[in-house]
C-alpha cells in the first residue's frame, strides 16, 4: 500500500513537470512567417512537411526547400531578407517548435495521415494563424479520448501502452 502510494506519487511529480513543448506566445519565432499567406495563395500544408505521409515526424521544412520559391517568387521583405541571409550563411533556421512530444512518446503522423485525417484535426485551423500555435494540449487523456471516439475499423484503439511509450 505505502509502496504504491510512493510510485503514484513519483509518477504525478514527473507528470507536473513534463514538458509538452508548446510554444508559449512570448516565444518568437527566428524569421516571422504566415502559415495563412501561404496557405492563401494554394500551397497545402504537405508541400512543406513533406514527411508527414512517409515518417513518424512532419518535419520542418529546410532553408532548400524555402529558398526554392522565394529564390524567384516574393523576394523583397524582412522576413525573406532573413531567410536569404540563413542561406547565404549556409545554416538552418532554429525554428521553435509548436507541438512536442516526451522523449518517452512515440507518435507517427504516418498512419493518422493513412486513415485520411487532415492537419487541423490535430493542429487547428493553421490556414487562418499567422503565427502557428498550439491549440491543444496534446497529452494522453486527449489522445486516448480521440481514438476511444473513432470508428473501430477506421482508427486502432489504443489498447496497448507500447503503441505509444517506448
Amino acid at each position: 500500500m505505502i509502496f504504491g502510494g510512493i510510485i503514484l506519487g513519483i509518477f504525478v511529480l514527473i507528470w507536473v513537470n513534463i514538458d509538452l513543448g508548446s510554444v508559449e506566445a512570448s516565444e518568437r519565432q527566428p524569421i516571422e512567417y504566415s502559415h495563412r499567406a501561404h496557405i492563401q495563395i494554394g500551397i497545402q500544408c504537405l508541400f512543406c512537411h513533406t514527411e508527414a505521409t512517409r515518417s513518424s515526424i512532419a518535419g520542418i521544412p529546410s532553408v532548400e526547400k524555402c529558398m526554392g520559391c522565394h529564390a524567384y517568387i516574393a523576394t523583397e521583405g524582412e522576413a525573406v531578407q532573413a531567410l536569404v541571409g540563413y542561406w547565404e550563411r549556409g545554416e538552418p533556421i532554429p525554428w521553435n517548435r509548436v507541438n512536442n512530444q516526451p522523449d518517452f512518446v512515440y507518435f507517427s503522423h504516418q498512419p493518422h495521415m493513412g486513415v485520411g485525417m487532415n492537419c487541423e484535426t490535430c493542429h487547428g485551423n493553421v490556414a487562418e494563424m499567422e503565427d502557428a500555435k498550439a491549440v491543444t494540449r496534446m497529452d494522453m487523456g486527449w489522445c486516448l479520448d480521440c481514438h476511444e471516439h473513432q470508428e473501430p475499423h477506421k482508427i486502432a484503439r489504443l489498447v496497448d501502452c507500447l503503441i505509444c511509450h517506448k
